[in-house]
């Protein structure tokens, strides 16, 4: 209630204005219409991995049949495309923190039809303390905020710590992301949830959130899923 109040008065004071081309929001949305019709949506995606497939039928890719992945699920509705890619790009690299409250208002409207039960807890990925002093902010950390008021979902960013300041998955290959991430994760502090959610901005090969979910399912975690804004192909 007071949230909803809050951005009552936030979009009646301040109209929404698209992040993209400028013009005007969607009603309690800085995002318009037709730049909201250009965002390519993932039409049929591996029920676990949420890469995206041929056909209609749900199913698992062979990737993940032949090498399961720690996680149980990945929620992500849009490609990492133009102009869904701008959004992510001018909050990572821009500071545009505006684009969050878009990108994570865009991950709720999925989230709220694809998962039942929600998970009692999310957990943003975290980066080295090195990167994020260079940085300022941690983005995955800002849409998982976002995301825990909305949803009114616990957030923890302090039990699990980045370890290693490891190179940027970026330019990397598969393998070579694998072995950038070994043991590049630890927990500071026991967890009590059985059910968790890992929030990252882009999910690529998905090794920085597999390496994440199996040191979140050896201290016990039952369900792990990933809630990515935006997937590669």
């Amino acid at each position: 209630m007071v949230n909803n109040w809050l951005n009552y008065l936030q979009f009646s004071s301040i109209p929404p204005r698209c992040v993209l081309c400028g013009g005007a929001g969607e009603p309690a949305l800085d995002l318009c219409n037709g730049c909201r019709g250009d965002l390519i949506c993932i039409a049929n995606p591996c029920v676990q991995c949420g890469l995206p497939l041929q056909g209609e039928e749900p199913m698992r890719c062979g990737k993940c049949l032949k090498y399961p992945p720690y996680f149980d699920r990945v929620i992500s509705s849009y490609l990492y495309q133009e102009p869904f890619s701008t959004l992510i790009q001018a909050l990572k690299f821009n500071a545009r923190l505006q684009c969050s409250r878009v990108i994570s208002q865009l991950m709720v409207d999925q989230i709220a039809h694809a998962v039942e039960p929600l998970p009692e807890l999310l957990i943003p990925v975290p980066l080295h303390v090195a990167r994020t002093r260079e940085r300022g902010f941690n983005q995955a950390l800002e849409l998982a905020r976002d995301l825990s008021r909305q949803l009114k979902i616990n957030l923890d960013f302090k039990s699990c710590q980045r370890l290693q300041q490891t190179k940027a998955q970026s330019g990397l290959d598969a393998a070579q992301r694998i072995a950038n991430l070994r043991n590049a994760f630890s927990l500071k502090n026991p967890l009590t949830a059985r059910h968790v959610a890992i929030v990252d901005d882009v999910m690529t090969t998905g090794s920085t959130v597999n390496a994440l979910a199996r040191v979140l399912k050896a201290s016990g975690v039952e369900c792990v899923e990933v809630w990515a804004a935006a997937r590669t192909v």
